[in-house]
């Protein structure tokens, strides 16, 4: 049967210990379709001047997302996988804002028919900018584009380098939600991971920001990090009882030094094995159950009244760059080194490094360097993937409808591939419907990689983090 956050959840049911042992290999988060593996840098770059046109005129303008990358961090963090350039420097952001202040000028004109619902800062580390330097941001953006009366700014935070004022000063600059990365509560996993932090003050900055009035308080948690044990987790879950968040993302922590090169600072003995891992996600399930959030996607979890969860009870979560979120963005227009942008049947993304970023910007191009502009096949199975990632379910006729095509048929041999999933009682898959079961919804990834068409090209092979 399908997944009923009405009622408390089964864990023996989500944690058979066999299946999650049998199905944990690598595979894509899916926040895109392709993933930005597929991208590549000889991609029809003509698509780019149309893709903006045809959003601009068309009837979906109403509905467009901002994300701004600021690559900037104070210190390294040694899981991470993010592009950051570490930095103690504040003046590189002033030089940075007058790039991003290039990018907008470039892509704004296509945009002015567009109404943007929401604006998205992700890093590196966004309160790396100074107030100074974000309220000069937030001026650029509001010179540049159109929003909507309750269009959502939210950032993510590095609650080491936060203050009560600086909290104070964002509400005041407009923002709606915060994300805090908190990763870990332990002081032993902190040292491990070179991110040592004070939850006192944690405890403060939320109680300061929910007092201010921001929409949405969250936080962000990592499982299977360096010497993190059922005991160890229990100091990080104990902090989310006492903060009493709105939403928590809680990630598996991906160890792949041939790909990070501050994760080879991390030994490979200090990890839990994947037995103890399941462990502390299980740990984490019933914890979060039991404080009476719901259990969002394969990660996410909310308060009954937030928007997230009205979102999943109505069917219409979406997933993209970001995770799951509240709403389909007909498109998500990427700023800054690194970002992607998302704009119907293509995506895009800029240079990585500031020096290439800059020095398109110079020329007065944009500074998009891959892509990839998709296919009817693409469409239909993105889709198909984003629907099972968020629904857990689809309904074959409505979705055969939609994309004009029989569903059985398209998919037959994909289906076929499902048999073995359904022996194991991870989903039912029948005339009418493919239900993912309690016991199948941890690996949905899986169940989704059946109906990905780039996985058995070669350079798709080891690019992905273990699904749990």
């Amino acid at each position: 049967m399908a997944v009923d956050t009405a009622r408390p959840l089964a864990l023996d049911d989500y944690f058979d210990k066999h299946i999650l042992q049998k199905y944990n290999t690598s595979g894509p988060r899916y926040t895109s379709y392709p993933t930005a593996v597929a991208f590549t840098e000889n991609y029809n770059n003509n698509e780019d001047d149309v893709a903006y046109e045809l959003l601009a005129n068309s009837e979906n303008a109403d509905s467009v997302s901002i994300y701004i990358h600021i690559p900037f961090c104070h210190k390294l963090c040694y899981y991470c996988g993010c592009n950051k350039i570490v930095t103690r420097h504040h003046d590189k952001a002033d030089l940075y804002l007058d790039y991003l202040h290039k990018e907008f000028l470039l892509k704004s004109s296509s945009l002015k028919g567009c109404t943007i619902k929401d604006v998205h800062l992700g890093g590196g580390t966004p309160n790396f900018l100074t107030i100074a330097q974000m309220k000069r941001l937030k001026d650029m953006l509001n010179a540049y584009f159109t929003f909507a009366d309750n269009a959502e700014f939210s950032i993510e935070l590095d609650p080491r380098t936060v203050t009560l004022d600086y909290l104070t000063r964002l509400y005041a600059l407009g923002f709606t939600r915060v994300s805090f990365g908190i990763q870990d509560a332990n002081h032993k996993v902190q040292e491990a991971i070179n991110r040592t932090q004070d939850s006192a003050h944690i405890k403060k900055l939320i109680a300061h920001a929910k007092k201010l009035g921001f929409d949405s308080v969250n936080l962000d948690l990592i499982y299977g990090l360096p010497h993190q044990n059922e005991s160890t987790f229990e100091e990080t879950l104990q902090l989310v009882e006492d903060i009493s968040p709105d939403r928590v993302s809680l990630f598996s922590y991906a160890h792949m030094p041939q790909m990070f090169a501050a994760q080879r600072k991390i030994k490979d003995d200090w990890l839990p094995s994947a037995t103890a891992k399941f462990a502390l996600f299980r740990q984490a399930i019933a914890f979060m159950n039991a404080l009476g959030y719901e259990f969002i996607g394969m990660d996410h979890f909310a308060k009954t009244d937030d928007k997230l969860s009205i979102a999943h009870r109505n069917k219409t979560l979406y997933r993209n760059f970001q995770g799951y979120t509240t709403g389909i963005a007909n498109a998500c227009i990427g700023f800054g080194c690194s970002s992607i942008s998302s704009i119907g049947h293509i995506y895009q993304q800029n240079a990585k490094s500031l020096n290439d970023y800059y020095a398109m910007l110079d020329q007065n191009t944009l500074p998009i360097v891959k892509g990839v502009v998709l296919n009817q096949d693409d469409v239909i199975r993105r889709d198909l993937i984003h629907t099972l990632m968020c629904n857990f379910e689809v309904d074959k006729t409505k979705f055969g409808k939609k994309h004009s095509i029989d569903f059985d048929t398209y998919f037959q041999s994909e289906l076929e591939t499902l048999e073995s999933m359904q022996q194991d009682k991870l989903l039912t898959d029948n005339a009418e419907k493919i239900i993912v079961h309690d016991r199948g919804r941890l690996i949905v990834r899986n169940i989704c990689m059946s109906f990905d068409q780039y996985l058995a090209q070669p350079m798709h092979q080891m690019r992905y983090s273990r699904v749990i």
